[in-house]
């Protein structure tokens, strides 16, 4: 299938170079393939050692589309692309792919400034895959967005391939960014956080649990984000509102990890408005962002979208079929022209309140983003 940034993709490289980053095992390398004129032709991937040599000694394929894959692991990858890109020949494309780690390192220098496009790719969505029944929902719940366990159509593979993902991610891609002693506890953090999605995450109370610093939760936790394993909503903000201010809450790209199902699906649908948001943002530079919102009263509403600060959607996940959330109420009551959504996972009722909350099953939002 086409993945829903080929066509983004194309037209960027027409103008610049293309970053393609995002979780590991999330297509990167196969959207990549799928743009060559023939199987491998262009392709690259510094992992291979014959590829290695080939980009060492300079000696690049005479296609015209070059990608690079995992190049970033070349300690001078930024200066070498700059060449490349400066005197690249009429027509010329550059497409880089990697794992997470290419998104932590192009922060670290701004030799590339302006002769590139950053793009995000995210797991598989409701609307990618135009699933128009909420069965088809229920699958992408049990088995989680990323392609190789979802096409698998087995619960018991996604399990093993989630397990094996986790490992993979700590032992190879977190070791190669960060010289981590503690890997153990580490470990201990990754088990530990599917069970507290959804809920406003206190460093200080994970950092007594592991018996750490304060410095070190909050750096794993960087760096978890940067590696595309969890993502972290900050709280919608205004003395209008009376928010709090203070800790964000997690969820996680491999929404299979977590276990009760309420969260499980709370998790999928942050998952699909964060999608939502970042191609928002890197295919027409909208600054969009994914936030939620909790007030001094205890009130919260499960997300709020955002474009440039203000509130453009809001989103409240239940289960099933339930009275419509006294928090979405009051919020909408603050934005009234802002659209409201009471979404669920089983239930089967469908209709707008007289404040214009819509209240439907989740599919009825989901199937119409990206």
């Amino acid at each position: 299938m086409e993945r829903y940034l080929t066509s983004q993709v194309k037209a960027d490289l027409t103008r610049k170079m293309v970053f393609l980053g995002g979780p590991r095992q999330v297509g990167k390398t196969t959207l990549a393939k799928s743009l060559l004129k023939a199987p491998g032709e262009g392709y690259l991937n510094w992992d291979v050692a014959a590829d290695r040599e080939r980009l060492l000694k300079g000696e690049l394929p005479s296609a015209l589309l070059w990608a690079f894959d995992e190049l970033h692991k070349y300690r001078g990858w930024r200066n070498f692309l700059k060449g490349l890109h400066d005197g690249r020949r009429a027509g010329q494309k550059i497409l880089v792919t990697g794992s997470a780690r290419l998104d932590f390192y192009r922060f670290g220098g701004d030799s590339l400034q302006g002769r590139y496009h950053y793009l995000r790719l995210h797991p598989l969505s409701a609307a990618e895959l135009k699933m128009r029944k909420n069965e088809d929902l229920h699958e992408l719940l049990e088995r989680g967005g990323f392609p190789e366990p979802f096409f698998a159509r087995s619960a018991v593979e996604a399990k093993r391939w989630s397990r094996e993902y986790r490992t993979r991610l700590l032992r190879e891609d977190l070791s190669s960014l960060e010289h981590v002693q503690d890997l153990g506890t580490l470990e201990l953090l990754m088990l530990r956080l599917p069970e507290l999605v959804g809920s406003p995450l206190s460093l200080n109370a994970l950092r007594e649990d592991l018996r750490v610093s304060h410095k070190t939760v909050s750096r794993w936790m960087d760096l978890l984000e940067r590696l595309y394993a969890v993502f972290r909503l900050a709280p919608l903000g205004g003395a209008r509102i009376r928010a709090v201010l203070k800790e964000r809450k997690h969820y996680h790209f491999d929404w299979t990890l977590v276990a009760e199902p309420s969260l499980r699906f709370e998790n999928l649908v942050a998952s699909h408005l964060l999608k939502w948001a970042h191609y928002r943002e890197d295919a027409f530079g909208e600054g969009m962002e994914l936030r939620y919102f909790r007030d001094v009263d205890g009130r919260e509403v499960d997300f709020v979208l955002t474009e440039d600060g203000k509130p453009v959607v809001m989103v409240e996940c239940k289960w099933s079929d339930a009275a419509v959330s006294p928090a979405l109420r009051y919020l909408k009551a603050k934005f009234p022209r802002v659209p409201a959504w009471q979404v669920s996972a089983v239930g089967t009722k469908d209709y707008i309140t007289a404040e214009g909350i819509r209240v439907c099953p989740a599919l009825c939002l989901l199937k119409d983003l990206v």
